[in-house]
């Protein structure tokens, strides 16, 4: 199947799966993970009209925004470090991953002198995974509450990568978890807006259960691009 094709099977498995569980499908965002892939694949995602990409690391990211036409977005979805966060704070319309204050210090600082605000996410640790990043569950609300004085940023919700595991349910209990958390903050008026809160989690193996546990974001990469290559592309040649 081509790129296109395959965007349309996920957007049409998006549609049916938020139908199955009384869902409004318009409340949910794809976003197609394009790290890793060269430019060609991104320019047939755009060919196909679509324009809301996935990256995980600043450089090649950077090349290939500079190259992508005005109407597509791109959400950073990887660990970013403080001295990334100008680049990040100039190039992207969603950071995913906040999860830790000098980070949200050094984005705000730079978006002040943009003169710009930035939506974010701030990334949850919601199996306690040590070989994953973000804040702890108890140490969210403490977070949340620090940001709320970085007036240029707007958190917008949660995200997370659950503990990898072949049980769907088990991830169905971490993507559960993670919304429950969620409202206890919107109710404590910790999100830019507590009447729609952005809940970014499930993957292409995973998605359709992080629908039925309320996922407003859903981040696919192989079931649109295929599998990802093992190095960077060649960033002179995108």
């Amino acid at each position: 199947m081509t790129i296109a094709e395959n965007i349309r099977s996920i957007q049409k498995a998006i549609v049916e799966t938020a139908v199955k569980h009384h869902r409004d499908p318009n409340t949910i965002q794809l976003v197609a993970v394009s790290k890793r892939h060269p430019m060609s694949a991104i320019n047939e995602a755009i060919a196909a009209d679509f324009f809301l990409f996935g990256e995980n690391y600043m450089q090649e990211a950077s090349e290939k925004i500079k190259m992508a036409p005005d109407k597509s977005s791109f959400h950073f979805i990887g660990h970013i470090q403080s001295n990334k966060a100008k680049t990040a704070a100039e190039l992207f319309s969603m950071v995913e991953t906040v999860d830790r204050y000098k980070l949200a210090k050094a984005l705000n600082k730079h978006l002040h002198l943009l003169d710009k605000q930035l939506d974010i996410l701030i990334q949850v640790n919601i199996g306690n995974d040590p070989n994953k990043s973000g804040v702890t569950p108890g140490m969210t609300q403490g977070l949340l509450k620090q940001i709320k004085d970085l007036t240029h940023l707007r958190p917008l919700g949660l995200m997370t990568i659950p503990p990898l595991t072949k049980d769907k349910e088990e991830s169905a209990t971490h993507f559960r978890n993670l919304r429950l958390l969620s409202i206890d903050l919107a109710q404590q008026g910790l999100f830019a807006n507590k009447d729609k809160v952005e809940l970014s989690m499930g993957m292409s193996h995973d998605f359709r259960v992080a629908i039925r546990e309320g996922a407003t974001i859903v981040r696919i990469g192989t079931a649109i691009f295929g599998a990802r290559p093992a190095t960077h592309p060649n960033l002179s040649s995108i």
